[in-house]
């Protein structure tokens, strides 16, 4: 039985840095556009906190396509472009996508784009191609902080039903059933004063 595949991302270590996007974007020569965002939790906008001063809050979090298990994006595409690969990737073939932008409208999690220079849909595919090669994401590789861990899925299904760390990995809105296959290591309970 092959591998399935997945990312871990440890929110305790992500600084906001964009450096998970600049990485997609030279690994796959995009321009404006790229396999994975951050948003900021805390503030009204970007890189603002919540709450008053000593008790600001603001944390980072790092969106790629989740690769789902139940993928909207699978099902609603008409051009069959949009397909999982054995080990649980989620990918499109761009020489089947036509640009119609219904995978765009059905992902819950936001993270498909159109493309500026041509009429297609691109996102992240855990980059499938350095995969094939024996290496990680170059957005994992690229992450100075070590705040994305790519791993065999069956390691985390492991953590997640021993509970040893407290801060086991979890799904981003589970309540959508689409069984994504990136997990978050939320935050570290505060320390008491």
């Amino acid at each position: 039985m092959p591998q399935k595949l997945g990312l871990v991302i440890d929110m305790a270590r992500c600084t906001g840095c964009q450096t998970c996007v600049l990485a997609c974007r030279m690994e796959h020569g995009l321009e404006g556009v790229s396999g994975i965002r951050v948003d900021t939790l805390g503030g009204v906008g970007r890189d603002t906190a919540g709450g008053c001063f000593p008790h600001a809050n603001m944390q980072f979090l790092p969106i790629p396509c989740m690769h789902c298990e139940r993928a909207p994006c699978i099902e609603s595409c008409p051009d069959a472009a949009i397909y999982r690969r054995d080990d649980g990737i989620v990918v499109i073939d761009e020489t089947w996508c036509s640009g119609c932008g219904l995978c765009l409208e059905s992902c819950v999690y936001e993270v498909m784009v159109e493309l500026s220079d041509k009429p297609k849909v691109w996102k992240c595919d855990l980059c499938a191609g350095r995969i094939d090669e024996g290496l990680e994401p170059f957005c994992v590789v690229c992450c100075g902080m070590k705040a994305l861990r790519f791993v065999d899925l069956a390691e985390v299904l492991q953590e997640k039903e021993t509970g040893v760390s407290g801060r086991h990995p979890r799904q981003l809105q589970p309540d959508l059933n689409t069984e994504p296959r990136v997990y978050y290591r939320p935050l570290r309970p505060a320390r008491a004063r």
